[in-house]
């Protein structure tokens, strides 16, 4: 298998037989996990669709496609799965936590997320998450973010609806 057929998701399977099937709804995410992977390949293959459609009901008016389009150009470096909890083929809810690498704008950055799923007509769908760390929300310098912008952390989401509501943003996955 060569580099470019590799997974982004660090499975040792080849991209069009793992993430690339869910992404174009040849295969349904069986897991809470699976979906979290694919999310994560989303990212590294800039599949905005997939990152709104695998989210809740309740999150798709809010998210932003533009701000998820500009932190899928970060350069990513890697994902490492650290804890489940449920989320298997027989539940409805799941909990992942997981890093994510990437580099932007040439600053090798960490997402520590504690991600929480559902099922939603039988479908896997990213719910809400929590960072995990020292730092639960993004240092940003510069100009204030307003409400209606897009969030600093790369959620792709709206700050009030994200960090500036909550405190905590649940992106990656």
């Amino acid at each position: 298998m060569s580099l470019d057929d590799a997974c982004p998701c660090g499975l040792p399977t080849r991209y069009s037989d793992c993430c690339g099937a869910i992404h174009d709804g040849h295969l349904a995410a069986p897991t809470a996990e699976a979906l979290m992977r694919a999310r994560y390949s989303a990212f590294v293959r800039a599949r905005i669709g997939f990152l709104h459609d695998s989210l809740a009901s309740r999150l798709r008016e809010d998210f932003d496609h533009e701000g998820a389009k500009a932190w899928a150009t970060s350069d990513w470096l890697g994902l490492e799965v650290l804890e489940r909890t449920g989320g298997t083929e027989h539940d409805d809810q799941g909990e992942v936590e997981f890093i994510a690498r990437f580099r932007l704008k040439g600053v090798e950055q960490v997402h520590h997320e504690r991600a929480r799923f559902c099922r939603e007509g039988g479908a896997w769908r990213y719910d809400d998450g929590d960072l995990v760390g020292e730092s639960r929300q993004p240092v940003v310098t510069g100009p204030k973010t307003g409400r209606n912008e897009t969030c600093p952390c790369g959620s792709g989401r709206k700050f009030k609806k994200c960090c500036g509501g909550r405190g905590a943003a649940a992106s990656v996955a």
